[in-house]
């Protein structure tokens, strides 16, 4: 393991709250922020801690056993943070935020008060505490039959789409009774992940998610409409990033006709991106997909090479099926964007265990 990565995971593991006013133990702080409106809040929420240790876990069979230790140290700080954002039932899935009692928008003024913005546990923070924990095979083939109730027809049909994605049977982003039913390409990616990494039979809403997934990039609309894609990970990067490392680990059947499309493109737009970050992610795209790139110099990345870059948000109108207001979710006026620095770390540390593995 390089002295680059060595120096990326101590800033990570200095950067993990040892306990204060807005963040427990282990979890690593994060804010959400819309410069526009000069809001900005810290954010006490359990997916930059659980994607964080994921990715963690992912570098680790490259290190030494010193950083080996680190990052063991590192995740299982966060894992101990898992129970206070499970289901308040007491279910096996996870909310984004704290559940018992429930903590949305916390240390907020206006937002927090409003039981509107109260949100159900959703398939992207419960796949990632399933793949950084270790689960029983009992509540993963539990989780598998769960979804199926949450999945697009089940209950409900999809509005905010395309036409002929409709009647799709896709999963949604949420669980919840009474929820809209949403789709997500990168949402879509990582519970995919876990289902491939659990080694469970392909069910039709899993082989329907693969096909929207195929869908959106052979259409060009993740280049062209990201949002409409993926309202929490609204940008082509974002999206290259989570599908390339679904193909890169299984090689879905479904998705082979699409790989050579996604490298062709994702070196397209490297080529013309400016933002550190965004190279950061397509690079690594790249290379998991088995494709040499030049080089980042990302020893040489700083705090400043952050500055406007965001790996997720929230779409403060993208809730509502009205076709007007659903038009205008878009703006980012609209948008909260998602701050986390020892998540950014992170990518470099993942960049450079793959450029160095490569």
């Amino acid at each position: 393991m390089t002295d680059t990565i060595k120096h990326f995971i101590d800033k990570i593991e200095s950067l993990q709250s040892q306990g204060d006013k807005y963040f427990p133990e282990g979890i690593f702080p994060a804010f959400r922020d819309n410069s526009i409106i000069g809001y900005n809040r810290p954010d006490t929420t359990i997916f930059f801690s659980a994607i964080i240790a994921f990715t963690l876990q992912s570098i680790s069979d490259e290190a030494d056993t010193e950083t080996v230790i680190k990052i063991r140290n590192i995740c299982s700080k966060v894992i101990q943070n898992y129970p206070a954002f499970q289901n308040k039932d007491g279910l096996t899935t996870y909310n984004f935020w704290k559940t018992k009692p429930s903590k949305h928008f916390p240390n907020g003024h206006i937002f927090r008060h409003f039981e509107h913005f109260r949100i159900p546990d959703d398939v992207d923070d419960t796949a990632f505490v399933y793949l950084t924990s270790d689960p029983e095979e009992a509540e993963i083939k539990w989780l598998h039959e769960k979804l199926k109730l949450h999945a697009n027809g089940t209950k409900h049909w999809i509005r905010n789409t395309y036409p002929e994605y409709r009647r799709l049977k896709a999963y949604s982003t949420w669980f919840g009774k009474n929820m809209y039913i949403e789709f997500d390409v990168c949402v879509l990616s990582n519970l995919l992940y876990f289902v491939f990494n659990s080694k469970l039979l392909l069910n039709e809403h899993d082989n329907a998610s693969l096909s929207y997934i195929k869908s959106v990039i052979e259409t060009n609309r993740y280049l062209d409409v990201p949002f409409r894609c993926a309202h929490q990970y609204p940008r082509t990067p974002l999206i290259i990033y989570h599908v390339s490392r679904l193909i890169a680990a299984f090689n879905p059947e479904l998705l082979k006709p699409v790989r050579e499309k996604l490298i062709n493109d994702t070196k397209e737009l490297l080529g013309k991106t400016q933002s550190p970050m965004d190279r950061v992610l397509l690079s690594t795209s790249l290379i998991r997909l088995g494709v040499q790139t030049e080089r980042i110099a990302v020893e040489r990345y700083t705090q400043n090479d952050f500055n406007g870059f965001y790996f997720f948000i929230a779409g403060l109108l993208t809730a509502y099926e009205n076709k007007l207001l659903y038009n205008i979710s878009s703006h980012p006026i609209f948008h909260m964007h998602w701050l986390c620095e020892a998540h950014n770390w992170t990518l470099l540390a993942e960049y450079e265990t793959l450029w160095t593995r490569l």
